[in-house]
Order: C-alpha cells, then structure tokens, then sequence
C-alpha cells in the first residue's frame, strides 16, 4: 500500500480548484504518480483509456486501468513498466503445459484482480464501480476513472489486416506495419459520468494530457463522443506532454506508428496531431529547436526535463505541468 498523501509543496492550486489528466499506460502511469504526489486526492482526478480492453481466458482485462492503479498503490513493476512487482507465473506455467494461450502474460497475483473484476461485472457494476472498489483495496484515493462504462475496443489496420490491440501490441509485439486505427463501439460510448461532470464545471484549474501514446492511448479518450466538445470548450488550459523525444518514443511503438503513418517522428508532429485542443505543449530540452515551430501554430510552448527515470523526475514534470497551466 502505498502514502497518497501529497508532499509540502507550494500552493499548487486555489481553493476548490482540481486538476485532469488523461493517461493511458506505462508513460502516463508515470506523470500521474507525480501529480499524485503533489495534490490531494479531492484536487486530482485521472481518466484512463480502456480502448485496450479485452476478454481473455474468460477474464475482462484493463491493461491501462490498471498500470495507472497499480503505479499509484506502489506495487508496479518498476523495471518492465507493467504488471506487479513480484510477480510469479505459476499459473501461466501450467497453462501453457495444457497447452492453453499464454501469449499474453497474467501473473499469479495480477490475475486476482482479473477475477475480481470480471465477477463484479458480471453482476452487474459498471466499470466506474469496480474500478473504485479495487483502488480503495490497494489503498489509492486518488480518483481512477475508466474513459467510458461502455466497451471500446482498438482495432489496428495494419499490413497483416485488423489486428485487436492487444493482438498487435502483445501477440504480434508491433511488428506488422500500421496503416490506421478504429475504436469498435465509439459512436455509442458515453463520457464516464464523472469525467464529463469535471469538464463541463467549473472547477478546473488545468487538464493534463499525459505523455502516453497519441493514437491508441489519448486518441479513444478524446474520441468518446462529446469530450472534445467539452475539451474545447473547458475553462482550463489543456497542456499536454510530448511522449517523443529527440525522434523517439520513451516507451511503446509510438515512433514507429508516426512513421508508418508517413508522419514525422517529432514532438511538433503531436503537437500537429493534437491541433486546437491545446493551450499548451511541453516538449524535452532535447527538442528544444522545435518550440518556435510549434508556438507558430498558436500553442504556447514549454520547455523542461520530460524524460522520467525517478520519482524524484516525476515530481518536477508534473510540477511544471501545474506551473505552465497556472500561467494561462
């Protein structure tokens, strides 16, 4: 269990004022732990894509959810970037004796919380409710919302033809070459109750877009219908986090779909991709040259340590999110 409590810190926010972010896996988990560290969790709320979904081995898996979830209760795999730190894999061990699928890794203590979720489901909770009931169990108070309570699902075009997500991510590890992506089941989503009551008050101080993948991370989020109405019309800034830098994506295939899609591999290019959704852009001291391009096209430029090795690196960016946000 890990101390939600957030650090002395300045005065981040005015009274009653609350901060957004949008997360998808591995990169945002990251910046949201450092948010989480300096606000409380009534000044915090964090919505994940569950574009990523999927039913497997009869179990309802949210990879994204739950990186986010585990970061923030302290039990991650640090090294891997997903999972659960001390995991073991017995069961998928004698899974695949039986010559069951085991292209998809669930460990031992991770499919606990499959269990649980998928029986809660079943009878009947949304995906909100199950999601609260699991982080309040692993002690995170900070608010964990699922984009939408109704299911989405990724579908990459690709080379090979439509791959599902995990297919593509996990199974295929990326290889084939990417030619598009659809969200099954996005023209009926509707904004989780709580994150569309957050964009259309009047509460929020800033909405932090993570530096998660632009396409399959942050694209399902913004593509619910309604929400980039409301985005755009938010009194907030909405800042967001390059995850490319120097022409490469710190974590997940991110570059190489840029440049598949025969888009450049540069953070002025997600700038670009983003469009009139921004207030502002944080780009990496590495990518400093391309801050003049990118404020040309009307967005406000930021330029810091964006690359996040340490707790202590998480911190500072998601300090300066906060600072650059407090500037509009």
């Amino acid at each position: 269990m890990s101390d939600s409590s957030p650090l002395p810190a300045p005065q981040w926010l005015a009274p009653g004022k609350k901060v957004l972010a949008l997360s998808g896996g591995v990169g945002g988990a990251k910046l949201a732990l450092g948010l989480s560290r300096l606000l409380a969790p009534d000044q915090l709320s964090i919505v994940c894509n569950t574009g990523d979904d999927f039913d497997h081995l009869g179990l309802r898996i949210c990879p994204d959810l739950d990186t986010v979830m585990y970061t923030l209760a302290g039990r991650n795999n640090v090294e891997q970037g997903w999972g659960l730190a001390g995991e073991t894999w017995r069961v998928l061990d004698a899974l695949g004796q039986l010559g069951g699928d085991t292209w998809f890794r669930l460990g031992d203590v991770d499919i606990g919380t499959h269990l649980a979720r998928s029986e809660w489901l079943r009878r009947g909770e949304s995906l909100s409710a199950v999601t609260r009931r699991l982080s309040l169990a692993l002690g995170v108070s900070h608010p964990l919302l699922p984009m939408s309570d109704d299911p989405v699902s990724t579908i990459v075009h690709s080379d090979q033809g439509a791959l599902s997500f995990q297919h593509y991510f996990v199974r295929e590890q990326c290889r084939p070459a990417v030619r598009g992506f659809e969200f099954n089941g996005i023209g009926q989503a509707r904004p989780q109750a709580e994150f569309l009551s957050l964009l259309q008050g009047g509460d929020l101080a800033a909405i932090v877009i993570c530096p998660s993948n632009p396409f399959v991370s942050v694209d399902p989020i913004l593509n619910v219908p309604g929400v980039r109405a409301a985005l755009r019309a938010a009194r907030a800034p909405v800042i967001a986090v390059s995850p490319i830098v120097g022409g490469i994506a710190i974590k997940g295939p991110t570059a190489k779909m840029m440049a598949e899609l025969n888009m450049p591999s540069s953070a002025a290019a997600v700038a670009a991709h983003y469009g009139d959704l921004l207030d502002g852009f944080i780009v990496d001291e590495t990518d400093a040259g391309e801050a003049e391009r990118i404020a040309a096209s009307g967005v406000s430029v930021r330029v810091a340590q964006t690359v996040m090795k340490s707790l202590d690196d998480r911190i500072m960016l998601a300090a300066e999110a906060l600072r650059f946000a407090a500037a509009f």
